[in-house]
């Protein structure tokens, strides 16, 4: 195994990984998605929302809390609509609420 002795960027790592190369275009597309439906979520909850990866044709998106998603659950049908009129092949959206872990402060 041979070592680079020079550091490369994460565009120059992906361009020579075909992995690495799938793996930005699908970031790069899940976040275009989210920016796509960025209008249709409620102003308070667009901070609470992140896009998450993309398996075929479902999408994640990560949520902070459980609040959060049951809200955007009542909006489902209207982002995957709105995604599937702007070309992207969304046969549905999953949520999973990111959970973090709690310090632990006396």
């Amino acid at each position: 195994m041979t070592r680079r002795k020079h550091s490369v960027t994460l565009l120059q790592a992906s361009q020579d990984s075909p992995t690495l190369a799938r793996l930005t275009e699908l970031t790069r597309d899940s976040v275009a998605r989210l920016k796509a439906i960025e209008s249709l979520i409620p102003g308070s909850l667009r901070p609470a929302v992140k896009a998450g990866p993309i398996e075929g044709p479902v999408w994640c998106l990560i949520l902070d809390n459980n609040a959060a998603a049951a809200k955007i659950r009542q909006i489902l049908p209207a982002l995957e609509s709105h995604l599937r009129v702007k070309g992207w092949e969304v046969n549905s959206i999953r949520l999973k609420v990111q959970i973090t872990a709690l310090s632990n402060e006396v």
